[in-house]
């Protein structure tokens, strides 16, 4: 069963028009500026879900190590490009390559629907991992679950540095694994897939808020990160480019 995804109510309805594609546990919100929107678009992102899904799906049969190892895996050398990119992206931040999963998939599914469609602005979120490229910049609010700052910070991407990705892990909201206690590690790369890598390793290494300014520090040691922003409970880390604004 798939959760309701609150978080997406961040997004306007007068900016994008929207649309939900639910392939197995897949589960995407894409956001389309309201004069580029088509319908024809919902089918066409669900069949690239399809095609993606297939492809990882036959590779595991192949690899089973790549689909449950915690660490850098190196993918067989005809593996697809999806397996190879998330393998890539994992072994730059240090865990396993299922941990780029969502964030490769909502890029790649942003980056056909861009060449395929006339798209002046465009966001696809996977469970809390977001591909976007806007005209306009766009404010991101950081949710945390239970924690007193969830919701309450979010970060403005200017329309300049897109398209990027910003995705968010958490040890303590949603399905996904983490090894920390972070209520949200959030880290905006130009990669996607990338960004989900160093979201889950960043997390991992927050069990109490007192690991959080240690986690922040970690961050500057990658180049890749553009900005970064870690919740738990009641402490927060920010650095990064991007300004940070609070929410009232």
């Amino acid at each position: 069963m798939i959760e309701e995804r609150t978080y997406r109510k961040q997004f306007s309805r007068e900016r994008f028009s929207s649309f939900i594609v639910n392939y197995k546990d897949t589960d995407l919100w894409i956001g389309v500026d309201p004069g580029s929107y088509q319908e024809e678009m919902k089918d066409f992102a669900f069949q690239k879900v399809k095609e993606l899904r297939h492809l990882l799906e036959g590779y595991l049969l192949q690899d089973p190590v790549y689909g449950h190892t915690f660490g850098p895996h190196y993918p067989q050398p005809n593996a697809p490009a999806i397996v190879k990119g998330m393998a890539d992206a994992a072994r730059v931040a240090g865990v396993g390559p299922m941990a780029a999963v969502a964030g490769a998939f909502a890029e790649a599914v942003g980056l056909h629907l861009l060449r395929s469609f006339d798209v002046q602005e465009l966001v696809v979120e996977n469970g809390g991992d977001i591909f976007l490229k806007v005209e306009r910049a766009i404010t991101l609010s950081v949710y945390a679950g239970n924690s007193v700052l969830s919701e309450k910070i979010a970060i403005e991407i200017p329309a300049e540095e897109s398209p990027l990705g910003v995705c968010t892990s958490s040890g303590t909201v949603g399905p996904s694994i983490s090894l920390g206690k972070a209520d949200a590690a959030m880290i905006v790369c130009r990669n996607t897939a990338l960004a989900d890598a160093f979201a889950t390793a960043i997390g991992n290494r927050v069990k109490s808020p007192e690991d959080v300014q240690k986690a922040i520090d970690q961050t500057e040691l990658f180049a890749e990160i553009l900005s970064a922003v870690i919740i738990c409970g009641d402490k927060i880390g920010i650095r990064g480019k991007f300004e940070i604004k609070l929410i009232k």
